[in-house]
């Protein structure tokens, strides 16, 4: 019977046992001090997408409290050791591979808010954020900062970081969005290509990539950030345009027949584009398909929904980067390579800050 109510409370999920273990087990033993308190950074949990599984590794009662800048640290460490042995029917002391260097420990990190956000992004938010540090951060990031739970905040340390990682300024929006169907455009010709000269293989693989630009496209249009690939899928499920965009993805993912699955990537294709115009960043672009030159392939043409949306920055940063990057009005489009999730998909580079800053002069940004 001990064993049942074990699995039982271990499928508990990780921001309610989180919320639990702050009221019942923490916040008694530093109420007295000022902080506040949330679920955010890294773990499956933090975005709620935790199950059964996620408890065989990494899992437990944990938060982060948040101080403000120079108040010493050292009478929550010591209230701190008062902290029970288990609660919840899982141990308070426990390794976890992102913190204590995977050395037994209690999960309760203390840190000012400045320390947590620069951590994470390389810069705090409460300072702003200037373009750089924009298409520096991984939408993954982004989401696991605005996306967990506050859980007490009454000095307002986390709203305002929060607050300004919202969403993209609207000229930034316009040149991710623009990076992205740039993308799409490189290879939707590639599926009839491939697919005509008997690559079936060939086609199925290229149908998956230019699905998944296409999906972080739609995230793009609902103003949430992305999550990285295991929770992709997951989050636009929760997406108001993934009904009927999910149904033409499944029908490009699953046709046995390479012509059924370009149609049905075209469709997927022409409802974001459809819904891109309605955003009202551009003007609008005809997103029904259209033959891919005189071939007997179908494609959306994304180029042009990467024009309307260039043509219509007027942010002086973002003209001066589009010029670097090749882009002329009335002529090429420059190679366009967006945020740094858009251009480089190594998890080595999109977890650390400082190897993102390296990567800054691929993305067209100046030292």
């Amino acid at each position: 019977m001990t064993g049942c109510l074990e699995e039982d409370r271990r499928a508990v999920p990780g921001r309610d046992l989180s919320r639990r273990f702050y009221e019942r087990a923490v916040r008694p033993l530093v109420a007295d001090v000022p902080h506040a308190a949330a679920l955010l950074g890294e773990g499956s949990e933090v975005l709620g997408f935790d199950d059964e599984v996620s408890a065989d590794h990494d899992f437990g009662p944990r938060v982060q409290l948040f101080v403000p800048p120079g108040l010493d640290t050292t009478p929550i460490d010591i209230a701190l050791e008062r902290l029970p042995a288990r609660f919840d029917g899982f141990p308070v002391v426990y390794p976890d591979s992102d913190r204590h260097d995977g050395r037994p420990h209690h999960q309760v990190e203390v840190a000012t808010a400045q320390a947590f956000f620069v951590g994470r992004l390389g810069v705090d938010p409460a300072c702003g954020m200037d373009l750089a540090d924009w298409l520096l951060a991984p939408t993954q990031i982004l989401a696991s900062l605005t996306g967990g739970v506050v859980l007490h905040d009454p000095l307002a340390l986390l709203t305002a970081r929060r607050r300004a990682l919202a969403w993209y300024p609207d000229d930034v929006w316009r040149y991710v969005l623009a990076a992205g169907w740039l993308r799409v455009s490189q290879e939707e010709p590639f599926i009839g290509r491939t697919g005509g000269r008997g690559d079936d293989l060939g086609s199925r693989m290229l149908v998956a990539r230019v699905a998944r630009d296409l999906v972080r496209i739609g995230f793009l249009l609902e103003r949430r950030w992305a999550p990285y690939s295991k929770w992709l899928m997951t989050a636009f499920a929760q997406l108001t345009l993934a009904d009927q965009v999910g149904r033409h993805l499944r029908h490009a993912l699953g046709a046995a027949q390479w012509r059924d699955r370009e149609a049905a990537l075209c469709a997927m294709a022409s409802h974001l584009a459809a819904a891109t115009n309605r955003l009202g960043l551009t003007e609008p672009v005809d997103p029904a398909p259209r033959r891919f030159h005189s071939r007997d392939i179908q494609v959306l043409g994304a180029q042009r929904l990467t024009r309307a949306l260039t043509d219509a920055i007027n942010d002086p940063r973002l003209r001066a980067l589009l010029a670097r990057l090749g882009h002329r009005p009335e002529g090429p489009l420059g190679h366009l390579p967006g945020a740094i999730d858009q251009a480089i998909d190594s998890v080595e580079i999109l977890t650390r800050p400082s190897r993102r800053r390296d990567y800054a002069p691929v993305l067209g940004l100046r030292a």
